[in-house]
């Protein structure tokens, strides 16, 4: 029996592997910028993390129905239980499919029925933390944080932010952050990708529940100090970093002197089909860093948005399968 995992940062729009991509947008009447397999594969090369957000906003927008959200989430939860996934929480970002014509509505139930679906039919708990980017208009930022909040009976657990951190400072989208802490939903920002330590310094005002990637920390030993000290958990994705060269080799990822640090550490995807990986490469990887499955475990346990009857359930799981 495969030991479980739990992921806790992974993008849907990212999971959708190639070929499936292309049907989909064959099926939508949309042009993505390549019209084979091949081609995207070789689209999917990235250079840096500027060029990777460019691409990832050229192909994903071709997602248009409520019934893609849906099959987004349910595809992706057959191929994480298959890696043995028992809890996953999946990053969406309505606003960018608003922006290009996509209703608030289709894009929300979609998601939401495909995390109904994916429990039923692969025994996977799937819980939403929708984003925002830097880039978004603030007012828009604050009409999505009104929206997913509505939704927090159907699976939307936390609220985000992402997109090029040198773009604008968070605080720029505070309103939106108080509506949706108001609304019940935890606070999990992408920081410390793209930017450095400070930016990581920047989301820790705003007392995240989470901070996404974050292995930047590593430039500044106080701030590393802090968050092993506040028990904050960082979701890194080893794959994501190598292929937006936000590390140049898997011997010079953070990862180590993260965990070193006492700084628990999730691990994640990020975007699988575009980084042509999979759960089980990424929780290989970790072990290869010196992070033991059970500590990853252990670290996905205490990130996880869920409630409490659902968190002892994931703790017993582990109890069982890491002592």
């Amino acid at each position: 029996m495969r030991q479980p995992r739990i992921e806790l940062h992974v993008h849907l729009e990212g999971t959708v592997r190639p070929d499936t991509l292309l049907a989909i947008a064959r099926r939508n009447g949309q042009r993505l910028p390549v019209d084979t397999v091949d081609d995207l594969r070789r689209l999917y090369e990235f250079t840096d993390f500027a060029n990777f957000l460019r691409v990832w906003s050229m192909t994903t927008n071709c997602l248009r129905t409520a019934d893609d959200f849906r099959q987004v989430v349910v595809d992706y939860a057959a191929e994480a239980a298959a890696h043995g996934a028992v809890y996953l929480e999946g990053i969406f970002s309505p606003a960018e499919r608003v922006a290009r014509g996509v209703g608030w509505d289709e894009i929300l139930e979609g998601y939401a029925d495909g995390v109904e679906e994916a429990g039923r039919r692969h025994g996977v708990v799937v819980r939403l933390t929708p984003d925002i980017d830097r880039e978004l208009d603030p007012e828009l930022a604050q009409e999505c944080a009104r929206r997913v909040v509505r939704y927090r009976d159907r699976g939307v657990v936390g609220f985000g932010i992402g997109g090029p951190e040198l773009a604008a400072p968070v605080a720029r989208y505070a309103r939106a952050f108080a509506i949706a802490r108001d609304g019940g939903l935890a606070l999990v920002p992408h920081a410390g990708e793209d930017g450095g330590a400070g930016s990581i310094r920047e989301v820790l005002a705003f007392d995240p529940a989470r901070i996404r990637h974050g292995v930047r920390a590593v430039e500044d030993p106080g701030l590393l100090k802090e968050l092993a000290g506040r028990g904050i958990v960082l979701d890194v994705c080893p794959t994501s970093n190598l292929c937006t060269r936000v590390v140049g080799t898997l011997d010079a990822h953070p990862l180590p002197e993260l965990y070193a640090a006492g700084v628990r550490c999730s691990i994640g995807t990020d975007d699988p089909a575009m980084f042509d990986t999979d759960l089980s490469r990424e929780w290989a990887l970790a072990e290869r860093l010196g992070v033991p499955a059970a500590a990853a475990y252990e670290a996905g346990v205490a990130g996880a948005l869920c409630d409490e009857v659902t968190r002892r359930r994931l703790a017993a799981l582990g109890a069982a399968a890491y002592s």
